[in-house]
C-alpha cells in the first residue's frame, strides 16, 4: 500500500516544531507501525535526510516506550494495542496518517516523536517498591494469597508505563498509571508494611507533575493493557485512609 505521513518534527526541546509530509510507498500490510517508520527512515537516510526520531525497545508491547498519537488516538485505532503491536493492515491504501508525540506538559518533547517520561520514574522512586530486605526468594506457596487478590494485583502490574493514559486525558492526569503502580503492591501481603506511606508519597509526587483526574475515562480507553478505571477509585480510597491512619499500624490492617 502507498501512504502519506504527516509527522511532527522538532529538533529539540526548545525548537519550533512543525508537521512534515512524507510519502510511504510499498508498505506491506504485515508490517508493524514501527517497521513502517523504519522503512521510511531508511529512505530518508538514503536521501541524506534526517530520520524521524521515535522511541522503541522491546517491540513486544512490554516496555512501554513506543507510544505515539496516531490520527489523534493514543497508540492508534486498535484497542488494547501498543504502537509496536499495531499492524498496517489497520490502514488502507492511500490513507493519510498523522503521527504526533504525546501532548502533555509533564512529557516535554526531546526530539520529533520522543518525549521525556521521567516524571513516571519520579513517582515510582517515591514509593513504587518494597523496602524490606527479603533475602532469598521464598517458596511460591509460603505466603498464602487469595486468588482474587493475586489476580487483581497482576492486572494492575500489567501497566507498562507508556503514558497513553496521560496523553489521552483532557487534564493530562497521571492517576491511572499511579493507581496501577500503587495497587500491584498494596494488594499483596508483602506490600502492607509500607502501604500508607507508599500511597501518600506516590500520589503527592504525581501531583507535582500531572493534572487532576475528573473521571473522563479516556485513560482507560487508551490503555493498551486495559487497566481499569476502578484502580483510581482504589487509589483515592487508600490515599484518604493514609491521611487518617498511623502508618506504623499498617501491617495490622
Amino acid at each position: 500500500m502507498d501512504l502519506t505521513l504527516n509527522v511532527w518534527r522538532q529538533a529539540g526541546p526548545d525548537g519550533k516544531g512543525r508537521f512534515e509530509t512524507y510519502n510511504a510507498p510499498g508498505i506491506s500490510e504485515d508490517m508493524s507501525f514501527l517497521e513502517m517508520l523504519d522503512a521510511v527512515n531508511e529512505r530518508l537516510i538514503e536521501g541524506s535526510q534526517e530520520p524521524i526520531a521515535f522511541d522503541d525497545d522491546c517491540r513486544e508491547g512490554i516496555c512501554g516506550t513506543c507510544g505515539l498519537m496516531i490520527n489523534g488516538r493514543a497508540h492508534g485505532p486498535q484497542a488494547s494495542t501498543a504502537t509496536c503491536q499495531l499492524h498496517m493492515r489497520q490502514f488502507s491504501d492511500g490513507d493519510t496518517i498523522v503521527i504526533e508525540p504525546w501532548r502533555a506538559s509533564a512529557f516535554p518533547i526531546i526530539r520529533d516523536l520522543v518525549v521525556d517520561r521521567s516524571p513516571f520514574d519520579r513517582i515510582v522512586e517515591s514509593g513504587g517498591h518494597i523496602g524490606a530486605t527479603t533475602g532469598s526468594a521464598p517458596d511460591a506457596n509460603l505466603i498464602p494469597v487469595p486468588k482474587e487478590v493475586s489476580d487483581a494485583a497482576m492486572d494492575a502490574a500489567a501497566c507498562i508505563g507508556c503514558g497513553a493514559c496521560v496523553a489521552a486525558c483532557p487534564n493530562s492526569a497521571g492517576q491511572l498509571f499511579t493507581a496501577a503502580k500503587v495497587a500491584h503492591l498494596n494488594l499483596l501481603p508483602q506490600g502492607q508494611p509500607e502501604r500508607w506511606t507508599r500511597v501518600e508519597n506516590m500520589v503527592e509526587t504525581m501531583e507535582d507533575f500531572f493534572g487532576s483526574c475528573t473521571n473522563h475515562g479516556e485513560c482507560e480507553k487508551a490503555c493498551p493493557k486495559d487497566i481499569s478505571l476502578d484502580q483510581i477509585a482504589l487509589l483515592n480510597r487508600d490515599y484518604l485512609q493514609s491521611k487518617i491512619r498511623n502508618p506504623n499500624l499498617a501491617s495490622q490492617s
